[in-house]
């Protein structure tokens, strides 16, 4: 840009000095990249097989889905019986729990508020997110249950499968 340098040098030095100060902190001050752990593909498979499992062997068909920490599908599971609505409602009960860092069966309160309204939220029972040494890596959602309760406790299952593990690599 031609003339931008003479354009500073015409300042008066306080505003100049006033720029300076504003200016961001130096990047060598801070990292350029985050470092944001994930789950590997065989842990997500273990972790949404479990649950399914653990639901087939309560004699349910249920659909389960494992999204990442960005939001995005990392595993899909249907079981031979599960209906076409359990697919959807599986990924919003994990996209939920991975918005509130919560399990959906605590989030029943806010389901009549403006929020609870928004589309993909899902508020009771069947998500979980998951966490690796206190980091938030991901969450699970199970659908197709006679009761929210049965869905989440297929969805801990499939987590408890890997937690010590998940614990022990870390956030």
């Amino acid at each position: 840009m031609p003339g931008t340098i003479a354009t500073f040098r015409r300042l008066p030095a306080f505003v100049l000095g006033t720029l300076l100060l504003a200016a961001p902190v130096s990047h060598a001050d801070a990292p350029l990249m985050v470092k944001l752990p994930r789950l590997t593909l065989d842990t997500a498979l273990t972790i949404a097989k479990t649950a399914l499992m653990t639901c087939r062997k309560a004699g349910v068909s249920v659909a389960v889905t494992l999204i990442d920490r960005g939001g995005n599908p990392q595993v899909v599971l249907r079981d031979t019986l599960g209906s076409d609505l359990t697919l959807a409602i599986s990924r919003d009960k994990a996209y939920t729990a991975l918005s509130f860092n919560a399990a959906t069966a605590t989030l029943g309160d806010r389901a009549s508020t403006p929020l609870g309204r928004m589309p993909r939220m899902a508020m009771f029972a069947g998500g979980l997110p998951i966490h690796a040494g206190g980091t938030l890596v991901g969450a699970i959602g199970v659908s197709g249950a006679p009761t929210g309760e049965l869905d989440a406790r297929c969805a801990k299952a499939g987590i408890d499968s890997v937690q010590t593990d998940l614990d022990m690599a870390g956030g």
